[in-house]
């Protein structure tokens, strides 16, 4: 199994790092949601989920191709 470059993360970590800055440094304190509630863990765990997608998306592209024969089995 190939291992994948570090440099393949640096998409998702450009997207996730602001992504927590703005949610949880500027939007949800001044608002209705401020605080440790099911709304701000909310926003958490869909940040996660696009991580876990993006993880099993590069490994699935890294992978590459399954040929026919194989997928028939």
């Amino acid at each position: 199994m190939r291992r994948t470059p570090l440099s393949a993360y640096v998409p998702l970590v450009a997207h996730v790092v602001p992504t927590l800055v703005i949610g949880y440094g500027f939007v949800i304190p001044p608002s209705c949601i401020a605080g440790l509630n099911e709304l701000s863990i909310g926003f958490g765990a869909s940040v996660v989920g696009t991580c876990i997608a993006y993880v099993v998306g590069l490994r699935s592209a890294m992978r590459g191709p399954r040929s026919r024969d194989s997928a028939a089995t």
